[in-house]
């Protein structure tokens, strides 16, 4: 599993990477894919909906199950990955790259501050592994 150490996590294994001045993108982490198997859909956000911070963006679907995209961060979808509209699996292969699900233009950047480091967040994901 990896965890890169220049993005942020949420405790609901989504993650953050900056990408210039108050603009984010997010996506879910290796962790989480893992945990759903091969992804077979995902709904995504609008452009240029506000959204908030620890409410529903989006629906990732998967052979298994069905989970929610939770924001780690309040702001204005600027962009969506429109490329997991035609091939949702890219999430599977590729989480933190060509994964990602959308980019967020947000208005306090000490938001991302709050949020869990690689360290602490590879400390949760070793507690719920041992918790498996």
């Amino acid at each position: 599993m990896s965890v890169p150490k220049d993005y942020r996590y949420t405790e609901t294994h989504e993650w953050v990477r900056v990408e210039e001045d108050n603009v984010v993108a997010v996506g879910i982490t290796d962790y989480a894919q893992e945990k759903l198997g091969d992804i077979v859909s995902v709904e995504l956000p609008r452009v240029g909906d506000e959204v908030e911070r620890g409410e529903a963006i989006g629906m990732i679907d998967s052979q298994k199950a069905s989970s929610e995209v939770i924001a780690p961060v309040s702001g204005v979808v600027l962009e969506v990955n429109d490329l997991l509209n035609d091939d949702p699996s890219v999430i599977n292969s590729d989480p933190y790259e060509e994964g990602w699900i959308a980019r967020i233009e947000i208005e306090d950047m000490e938001q991302v501050d709050d949020l869990l480091g690689s360290d602490d967040y590879e400390e949760l994901v070793g507690r719920l592994e041992e918790e498996e």
